[in-house]
């Protein structure tokens, strides 16, 4: 009686350690969603500065 106890426990335990583990790997891609979510930002805003300055540099130049 005593090992057929014991298997149930052990499963319940598992369980409840991947449920865990779960809940951590969810939260992790949240987290990096939102990082990338913000890299995309900035490479953005960096692209229309480095275009505002290749016209500035364009036009600059057609004066000469």
């Amino acid at each position: 009686m005593f090992w057929p106890m014991f298997a149930i426990a052990l499963g319940f335990v598992g369980l409840a350690v991947l449920g865990v583990l779960a809940v951590r790997v969810f939260v992790e891609a949240q987290r990096l969603g939102r990082q990338v979510t913000d890299s995309a930002r900035r490479i953005n805003r960096a692209a229309e500065d480095l275009e505002r300055a290749a016209e500035s540099a364009a036009r600059s130049v057609d004066a000469l």
